[in-house]
């Protein structure tokens, strides 16, 4: 390449150092022409697609110019836009700094400031209204001067006054309202608190002894948390009490606070008589005693916090004023309408109830020892329906007994009785299955009986803050009255009644005998359940020996009674021929009746097996004694003019025939 260039630049210089000049020019001009027509040509060829093209951008420069002035508009509104949003995030942002840092402040100065001044924040709206109000009145109007806007400024100052007073009191008003429908919730939540407290800390019947001393010598004063186990939940996590710290506030501020205080009195007086009024039928389910129960607590849940939480506005004389009328109310109503109730059941749960209920307002500092008074009261009334229960357990059990010994095939049934009946017979231990138990079914059912009679009184002695000695006391004489009063009077029905056969009235011997020998179990059982040795000093002892020995006296008594009637029964049969001749030959034999009495007697003999030797034997001389004076009765009736020889050797012959029966039986061996 750099050779050409070499050549070209010696013949350029060759063309002008030569004569040539002038030929070349010509020839480069003609070159030029012929190269300017090829281009010519070529833009002909291409002018045609040159003029769409520049056509089309012509059109996409107008496109183009209207693109470019939409975008622009666009971009001039989403500046504009944008300003605005900007202006708005930066506000919200500035207000959320704020809020946060007003809530960091409150939360701070809630923690800072005493318990009582967290209520002035509530009175924020309108105690600087009062305040601006007073400057104006007092400082800006007088410097002002006497112009009318300034009279019409002082004119309006009362009746602003009056206005945000009025809309305090409305506040106040459905606060009153509220707390009136509420109360009952509130009842429920201060409740339920002490019913968990219960149930977390329950202590035996025997170890309320200690606890309840403590509580006696703090008397009726408010408990502190370490008593109470957790602290009840305060009326003001229930309740908003902004409206009555508002209102009070404002009328303080106004020399008004003596209105404001007779006025929530008075009105909480009357909230007072509508909650302590019982529903008519509130006697009738737990649901209704425990409605009840709520709004009370409820009503002096919110009195004591308001006490606590304001200067004067309830004071401990009026609350307890209250609370002494409550209470004879409250007991009133719980005496009408607990006796109306029949159901053991129902009375326990209600005494559970008044415990609860009595503990919650102890826990507020109310005294609750007349309640407690009330409940012994009520433990009478327990103890009648009980024994109008067991009365008709009894007579089933006794009506159900098909008065025959036990019989026990195994071992599995033999523990079975001797577990609900202290049984102690080495003898019977020892003999071969199958074997017969000496009583019957109702002897251990009756003892089981006893047993759960006695944990019935148990349980209404729980929580009465009584010591183990008095609830031992309280138990013992329950259980006397169901011996020598329910089951003592049963068991006379059951063997009074009619229809009842010497061989039931023999097992009812036998059970009592048994039940009777049971007695210093049932003792040792109640010692156990109360911790009370049964040797302390004035315990009261049981009565059951004295009842059950009553009962087989009686049993014995109607065995003599109905062996004797069924002896005259035979005697009826007796029809000598006093007027009869003597027999010449031979011996007599004795009358037909008296063979056939003698033979019901060895047959009821033998049903004596089972009894004390002194029962069977005086039976058997009640029997022939009574055979002896109604023999003699029938020799010296009246109607009985004559007597032959042949009749006094036939009526001799008879009691000769009861005297070897009476000689040869078992029982006068």
């Amino acid at each position: 390449m750099y050779g050409s260039v070499v050549l070209k630049s010696v013949a350029i210089t060759s063309v002008y150092d030569g004569q040539e000049h002038g030929l070349f020019m010509e020839k480069l001009d003609a070159r030029i022409r012929n190269h300017d027509r090829e281009i010519e040509k070529m833009c002909n060829h291409h002018f045609q697609g040159f003029v769409d093209s520049i056509t089309e951008l012509l059109k996409v420069r107008g496109e183009a110019q209207k693109l470019k002035s939409q975008v622009t508009d666009t971009n001039r509104r989403l500046q504009d836009d944008g300003k605005e949003l900007t202006s708005s995030m930066e506000e919200l942002q500035q207000c959320r700094v704020q809020q946060r840092n007003i809530a960091t402040t409150i939360d701070k100065l809630t923690h800072c400031l005493p318990g009582n001044t967290k209520r002035v924040l509530l009175c924020v709206r309108y105690y600087p209204a009062l305040r601006t109000l007073e400057q104006l009145e007092h400082t800006c109007l007088p410097r002002a001067g006497q112009y009318r806007f300034c009279s019409i400024m002082a004119e309006n100052i009362p009746k602003l006054r009056t206005q945000i007073r009025d809309t305090a009191m409305t506040q106040l008003r459905d606060f009153l309202e509220s707390i009136r429908k509420h109360s009952d919730k509130i009842g429920e939540a201060a409740i339920k608190q002490v019913h968990k407290t219960h149930a977390d800390t329950v202590p035996a019947v025997h170890e309320l002894l200690s606890l309840w001393a403590v509580k006696k010598q703090k008397g009726g004063r408010r408990m502190d948390e370490e008593e109470m186990g957790e602290e009840v939940p305060g009326a003001h996590d229930l309740v908003d009490f902004s409206p009555v710290y508002c209102c009070l506030h404002i009328y303080t501020v106004l020399g008004l606070r003596d209105v404001f205080e007779n006025y929530y009195r008075k009105q909480r007086r009357k909230q007072a008589r509508l909650v302590l009024q019982p529903h008519s039928n509130m006697h009738e389910t737990l649901e209704g005693y425990t409605r009840y129960f709520n709004q009370i607590v409820g009503f002096f849940v919110v009195e004591d916090h308001i006490l606590h939480t304001t200067q004067g506005l309830v004071n401990r004389a009026y609350v307890e004023e209250l609370w002494e009328l409550a209470l004879s109310k409250i007991i009133a109503a719980l005496r009408t309408h607990s006796s109306y109730c029949d159901n053991p059941d129902l009375v326990l749960d209600l005494k559970n109830l008044i415990v609860l209920f009595a503990d919650t307002l102890q826990g507020y500092g109310f005294p609750v020892s007349q309640l407690f008074d009330m409940l012994l009261e009520m433990r009478e009334q327990y103890g009648e329906i009980l024994l109008k229960r067991w009365n008709i357990t009894f007579r089933q059990v006794l009506d159900q007994d098909n008065y025959s010994p036990i019989p026990v095939s195994t071992d599995q049934e033999y523990k079975h009785y001797t577990s609900q009946f202290p049984l102690q017979d080495p003898e019977l231990e020892k003999l071969p299955f199958p074997k017969k138990l000496p009583f019957s079914e109702f002897v251990p059912k009756v003892y089981c009986q006893l047993k759960e009679f006695i944990y019935a009184c148990l349980k209404y002695s729980e929580d009465l803050h009584l010591s183990s000695t008095e609830v031992d006391d309280m138990i013992r004489k329950s259980t006397n009255l169901l011996l020598t009063r329910t089951l003592s009077h049963c068991l006379q029905y059951a063997i009074k009644k009619k229809n009842v056969g010497l061989a039931e009235l023999v097992q009812v011997i036998i059970n009592t005998t048994h039940l009777e020998q049971s007695c210093h179990f049932l003792e040792e059982f109640i010692s156990n359940i109360t911790n009370v040795p049964p040797d302390t000093a004035n315990a009261t002892k049981l009565y059951g020996t004295s009842t059950f020995k009553d009962a087989r006296h009686a049993a014995e008594a109607e065995i003599y009674t109905s062996l004797n009637a069924k002896i005259d029964q035979f005697l009826q049969l007796a029809d000598y021929d006093w007027m009869a001749a003597v027999q010449g030959g031979g011996t007599l034999d004795a009358s037909d009746y008296l063979i056939d009495l003698i033979a019901f007697l060895r047959s009821t003999f033998s049903v004596f097996t089972n009894l004390p030797g002194k029962v069977a034997q005086t039976a058997c001389m009640s029997a022939c004694k009574h055979i002896s004076t109604s023999l003699m009765q029938l020799l010296l009736d009246p109607e009985v003019r004559q007597i032959s020889m042949g009749a006094l050797h036939q009526l001799y012959t008879d009691v000769k025939e009861c005297e070897s029966e009476c000689r040869h039986s078992a029982y006068f061996s």
